[in-house]
This record gives C-alpha cells, structure tokens and sequence, in this order.
C-alpha cells in the first residue's frame, strides 16, 4: 500500500493525535461544541489478550472513542482501571491531556526497528480490532514528548477510519456519539 489512506493522511505520516481524559463523554462534548470535531466512535473496553507493558503482560483496560478534525483522526482514551499501563504511567507523570501521535504504518515491525536505532524504546503492544497490532514507542530520554504509536495499515484499518472520517464530512452536529461497529 503506497500513498494517502482513505481518510486523505499519507502513508508513514502522523495519521492520530491522541489525548488521555477523565470522563469520555464529557471530553467528547468538549471536541463536539468548542473544537466542531466528530462525531466520536466509541470502542467500550479495550481489554485484549496478550498486550504487554514495558515488556510484561498487561491488564489494563481502557475505553476510546475517534473522531475526525478535517483529515486528523483525534482519539479519546479513558482509562478504566489502574493497571500499569502507558495511560497510567501518563496520568502519573503529569496528568490528563496529550498522550501520543499515530503514524500509519505499512510494515509495524520494520517501523519499530526503525525507530529503535534511533532510540525509541518499546512501551506497549496490544492487538486491534481492525487488525494487527500497535506498538507504542518512547524516546527513552525521559523527555516529556509523550509517546509515538506505531498504526498496522490493513484493509480492516483503512476502511474504518476511512468511514469514520467519511462520518465526519458534512456533519451536521446530530448522533455525536456512535458505536465503533
């Protein structure tokens, strides 16, 4: 796959802009009336088998919800426990917001060794439910630049985020939050 996705981002480009918030419906609304993003997709509890955290099993479990500004993809994530996770170890670090940028990836792996001989260290894989699996990276400097997350480009992927941002095309404000099917 070569080029912009469906949504119009291009292909190894920054696709998502991520932020970690307390309450998903009311940062939702926030997006909805102050910043005309959405509507928000919403994805209940994203507990999947076989995620890691820093290189050991993980149980943490999260809701989000992914909208669109324009081309942007903007994801909300609401973390729904107190497992150690990327989510948590943000909140702890210094509180809600910001969290990460997503780019698309063709190849996840060769992303990812890419990266690390640039520094980037493995923070977090989970699989995703329009196929592959993400790997969120830090610059393990300790410098506060949150955390890159590597996106698996699969037909699954580019048709729902595609259909999102089609969503979002002359959106006349009503049904701002829907189901992530």
């Amino acid at each position: 796959m070569t080029g912009d996705l469906g949504f119009g981002q291009p292909l190894e480009g920054v696709a998502q802009t991520a932020f970690i918030v307390p309450d998903l419906t009311a940062a939702i609304q926030h997006w909805v009336a102050d910043l005309r993003a959405g509507p928000f997709f919403v994805l209940p509890n994203l507990l999947v088998p076989g995620q890691t955290y820093r290189g050991e099993p993980s149980r943490a479990d999260v809701t989000l919800a992914m909208g669109f500004a324009g081309h942007m993809m903007i994801e909300l994530i609401q973390p729904l426990d107190k497992n150690p996770s990327v989510y948590r170890e943000t909140i702890d670090k210094r509180g809600y917001g910001y969290h990460h940028m997503g780019i698309a990836c063709a190849d996840v792996e060769a992303s990812a060794a890419d990266y690390a001989t640039r520094g980037w260290l493995e923070a977090y894989r989970a699989a995703v439910p329009t196929g592959g699996e993400v790997v969120y990276l830090d610059n393990g400097t300790g410098a506060d630049l949150g955390f890159i997350e590597l996106l698996p480009v699969t037909p699954g992927m580019d048709e729902t985020f595609t259909r999102f941002w089609e969503a979002s095309r002359n959106w006349d404000g009503s049904d701002p939050i829907r189901p992530f099917t």
